[in-house]
């Protein structure tokens, strides 16, 4: 079953950098920029102020006709009609989110190891976040994965997969080669004073990998 999903440039939000009204502002100016996927990430978030504020990211996404993902709360993703969930290694299991949201909606898996990457798509996963392929700057407790283990995860599953973990403009080039059908970003726009140009400089980087 596939979803046509483009997973080139996959912004990762984070608000410990923002207000509410610059995180709107930077998504906004991201989808402008040509992000393929949006995911909001609310690690310490309730599910009311979640919701609420997945609610009106998800008018920005659908203006500009980007996917919104919503990271590891599949009660706030049903709430809010948003595309579908990303879960990890200590949320609720692939198969349960599958069995929760349904066979049309996007469910995507961290996996670090190729049993794990199986499994998700086993499971039901559509496609696979793998990394920290760098340190990173968020609040998330990162592993860093070799790009050798992106490359055999992306050799041992047929749904697409996505690198994550510290990834910018500078350093991204270590991708080239692997596999990988697209990076997922946090900082390098959410940090970005000019997040529009960031996205599109980082787009440009992405089709030439």
């Amino acid at each position: 079953m596939t979803k046509n999903l483009d997973l080139s440039l996959y912004l990762v939000t984070d608000s410990t950098y923002h207000t509410e009204e610059s995180l709107l502002y930077t998504v906004e100016e991201a989808c402008k920029g040509g992000v393929t996927l949006v995911q909001l990430r609310e690690k310490n978030t309730g599910g009311r102020d979640y919701l609420e504020k997945a609610c009106k990211i998800k008018k920005i996404t659908d203006r500009y006709q980007v996917p919104l993902i919503i990271d590891d709360r599949a009660d706030v993703a049903m709430a809010c009609g948003a595309a579908g969930v990303h879960v990890g290694a200590s949320d609720l299991p692939v198969a349960e989110v599958r069995r929760l949201l349904g066979p049309d909606k996007i469910v995507g898996a961290t996996a670090k190891t190729v049993e794990a990457a199986k499994k998700a798509y086993e499971d039901g996963a559509d496609y696979l976040g793998v990394g920290a392929i760098y340190p990173t700057t968020t609040k998330v407790t990162t592993v860093l994965t070799a790009v050798s283990t992106l490359s055999d995860i992306c050799k041992a599953v047929p749904i697409p997969v996505v690198a994550i973990g510290g990834l910018n403009l500078e350093n991204m080039g270590i991708l080239a080669g692997s596999g990988a059908d697209g990076i997922a970003v946090v900082s390098a726009i959410m940090k970005a004073k000019d997040p529009q140009k960031a996205v599109a400089d980082l787009l440009q980087a992405v089709k030439q990998l």
